[in-house]
């Protein structure tokens, strides 16, 4: 195989069976689902109709997004909306901490939208969020899947002082496809947030690429290299699927095969964990990601 050439089969009107899933069934599941329609608790995994939810739930791990759900971003993969945000909910951190409790939750992830409409980038928010659930479920463990928050370094340092577990920013793609994929995001500035967030202190990060939208083999590992010279730990690596008419085509279904040569070459890099796979998401397994 070229080093340019991505092992895939082109888009056709119908997925590839590999990306075929069950319905997610199970004891704990059928709990968590109970819990999450009475009390109206807001997760990603079900919001995003996340294909892994089953299995995560089961695991005891779910997602919880912070700072509402309109982003001041338009990334072109992204379903979230985009627009002007609600004012921040500063009850929101207290929230979320209960939502954990009453799902009995091991392993918390928290993700957000952008805010770039605040001077602090929602990163006070953040950093509250984190010390309600800590005060609220002592033996939860975290991840913190963050924006750039700008780059700003004082933004960056309200996370390393609350110290989760996994501190993770997302790539999403590789270097070429950046500007059409993140448009306002820029791929130095999110390498240099992971390596700052390494260099402060932060004991395990992590990010993720997306894989079909146009990018060559090369590119991807060069991404892989770029993470690893970050100080990276943990990397996922998924297959993007478009959320509706008016977002990126796919142009690739990435084979299974490919995965797991991505798979391979990031652990032979050095990266602790990687998760590579078509339906891989970025909190898939994360509980196993603070080991």
């Amino acid at each position: 195989m070229s080093i340019n050439t991505v092992e895939s089969v082109a888009p056709p009107k119908g997925k590839p069976k590999w990306l075929r899933v069950k319905l997610p069934t199970g004891k704990k599941y059928t709990e968590l689902r109970g819990l999450v329609d009475k009390y109206n608790l807001h997760t990603i995994c079900t919001s995003g109709s996340c294909p892994n939810m089953g299995e995560c739930w089961g695991e005891g791990t779910a997602t919880f997004m912070i700072l509402g759900n309109i982003c001041t971003r338009s990334c072109g993969f992204c379903g979230v909306k985009t627009g002007r945000p609600d004012t921040v909910d500063w009850a929101e951190p207290e929230k979320v901490a209960r939502s954990i409790k009453l799902m009995n939750i091991k392993h918390a992830v928290i993700t957000s939208v952008d805010r770039d409409d605040l001077k602090d980038m929602g990163s006070i928010i953040w950093a509250e969020t984190v010390k309600a659930i800590r005060r609220m479920n002592p033996n939860t463990t975290l991840e913190t899947l963050i924006p750039d928050f700008q780059g700003i370094e004082k933004h960056l340092d309200r996370i390393v002082e609350v110290a989760p577990e996994v501190v993770s920013h997302n790539m999403e793609t590789v270097r070429r496809l950046t500007r059409e994929v993140r448009i306002q995001a820029k791929y130095d500035r999110s390498l240099q947030a992971l390596k700052y967030l390494k260099a402060r202190g932060i004991n395990r990060t992590k990010s993720g690429i997306m894989l079909g939208l146009g990018e060559e083999e090369n590119e991807v590992i060069q991404t892989l290299h770029d993470l690893r010279e970050a100080n990276v730990d943990v990397v996922t690596i998924g297959q993007y699927l478009q959320p509706s008419k008016k977002h990126l085509p796919v142009k690739q279904f990435i084979t299974p095969d490919q995965f797991k040569k991505y798979e391979e070459i990031g652990l032979d890099l050095g990266f602790r964990h990687v998760e590579s796979g078509a339906l891989v998401r970025s909190s898939y397994k994360a509980h196993k990601h603070i080991e």
